[in-house]
């Protein structure tokens, strides 16, 4: 059974997901750099109490605060990403030449699901995984269950 479309739907989310984590580790490294440069620091102070005169040291290192949440929850979008593509590299090693598309389709499925619920990648994994699940080899004659003392007809032998 060819699972062409399969293999093409979890490449594509991989070729995302890659970009996805190269584009967040490059916005995590600028958000660092920002973040930890002075000069910033001493031009987001000004700003900040030119906006409200009213702001204590206490509020300002507050927001500060809120940066370095920021910088946690970029973490964690990094990390689910990558579990994104290592899943989705399992599951493209097991859909290869029909190994075990019932892992390939958990696998995706659950690629999916890290690397965001309703984003491109986990929609062509959610795909990719159901079409694991709904698409059944043909029955050949090898396969199919024939009883030998059945001749056709209503009557007992």
């Amino acid at each position: 059974m060819s699972r062409t479309v399969e293999r093409v739907l979890s490449i594509i989310s991989v070729i995302f997901t890659a970009v996805g984590v190269i584009l967040s580790f490059a916005s995590l490294a600028l958000f660092n750099y920002v973040k930890s440069e002075p000069m910033f620091r001493v031009e987001f102070d000004s700003e900040m109490m030119a906006y409200d005169p009213t702001l204590t040291p206490m509020e300002l290192e507050s927001i500060y605060s809120v940066f370095s949440l920021v910088g946690g929850f970029m973490w964690l979008i990094i990390i689910s990403l990558i579990i994104s593509f290592i899943l989705t590299i399992i599951g493209i090693v097991s859909i290869w030449k029909n190994k075990n598309p019932k892992l390939a389709g958990i696998m995706f499925i659950i690629a999916g699901l890290t690397a965001g619920i309703l984003s491109l990648t986990s929609i062509l994994l959610y795909i990719a995984g159901i079409l694991c699940f709904t698409k059944k080899p043909p029955l050949t004659q090898e396969s199919q269950f024939v009883d030998d003392k059945y001749d056709g007809t209503m009557r007992p032998l």
